[in-house]
């Protein structure tokens, strides 16, 4: 699958070995995997349909959930097609095609670490300036803090990916990963990569730290408002609410920061796949069943809107 130019000795295309490692289990995993794929967009496209169709979902709060489930099915579906086509065969991807792919899917995971870190900002001020709040989280506030998070994927990332577009592919060209992935993808470099990956550490360090950063506080800051308020319905419902946002966090941001701002502390690279897939299937996968099933609001537009479409269909 190798093609190489006598010119330049520069590839032309890539290998995803994906899970080789355990080659006689692929079938089980394209099965599985399949499986959680599908579920993933049904779920996140559920959350979507039910924050747009219920007036009493059209708050900042679901505003901001919508858009993480639409950048959730996104970025699953920039890596997971690819992923189950080398269950089946081996996949091929184009040099341009897996820069590409690499900078859909870290402008997007780079957005969503902005936009979780805006939904524990929402949720600071709806906990401890309620009165003000209406004010503070306006549509335009609520807009300007989406397109922030959109935008500043994108703009990071462009610079990683020009940095990465410098490098010279010579061979060999196999990728022992299932997506192109940062590490990986500069292991097969001719040319140094060393200001690509001192810029990609740089970047990791704010785009995970920051945001991250300014959750903890958020968090911080609720549960004090929260513990001065009499224990009862209101400091529950506002547990509650937090609960949900921070199991989604954990894992998140928890295999990011192993992966990218402390890769040596992963010595296997079948770790790093086992590692990667938490974050780019298990959290788009955690994302519809926490926000569905401990929502009871979420819970009851689906049920609401379902019972509309069955009226329809009898009728």
């Amino acid at each position: 699958m190798e093609t190489v130019t006598l010119e330049n000795q520069t590839i032309t295309e890539f290998v995803l070995l994906g899970f080789h490692d355990v080659a006689e289990l692929r079938l089980l995993f394209f099965i599985v995997l399949t499986v959680v794929y599908v579920s993933i967009v049904t779920g996140n496209v559920l959350i979507i349909v039910a924050v747009i169709s219920s007036r009493r979902l059209h708050t900042p709060m679901y505003f901001f959930l919508a858009n993480l489930s639409f950048l959730e099915i996104l970025y699953t579906s920039t890596v997971m097609p690819k992923m189950l086509e080398g269950f089946l065969q081996e996949a091929a991807i184009s040099v341009a095609g897996c820069l590409l792919q690499f900078f859909i899917f870290g402008s997007l995971a780079t957005a969503e670490c902005f936009m979780l870190a805006v939904m524990a900002y929402d949720r600071y001020l709806a906990i401890c300036y309620p009165l003000r709040y209406p004010v503070l989280m306006g549509p335009r506030g609520c807009l300007g803090l989406v397109v922030t998070a959109w935008l500043s994927g994108f703009m990071v990332d462009g610079l990683v990916v020009a940095l990465m577009g410098q490098l010279r592919f010579c061979g060999p060209n196999h990728i022992d990963h299932f997506y192109c992935d940062f590490m990986p993808l500069v292991g097969l470099a001719c040319s140094d990569p060393s200001v690509a990956q001192m810029t990609t550490f740089i970047l990791s360090v704010v785009c995970l730290t920051v945001p991250f950063g300014l959750i903890l506080t958020s968090y911080a800051r609720i549960v004090v408002a929260v513990l001065r308020v009499p224990a009862g319905a209101l400091r529950q419902k506002a547990f509650s609410t937090c609960s949900s946002h921070l199991a989604v966090v954990s894992t998140f941001y928890g295999t990011l920061m192993v992966l990218y701002v402390a890769p040596s502390a992963i010595r296997s690279q079948l770790l790093s796949k086992v590692f990667a897939l938490l974050y780019t299937v298990v959290t788009p996968l955690l994302n519809p069943v926490i926000y569905t099933l401990r929502n009871k609001e979420v819970h009851h537009a689906l049920w609401r809107l379902l019972y509309v479409k069955l009226t329809e269909t009898l009728s």
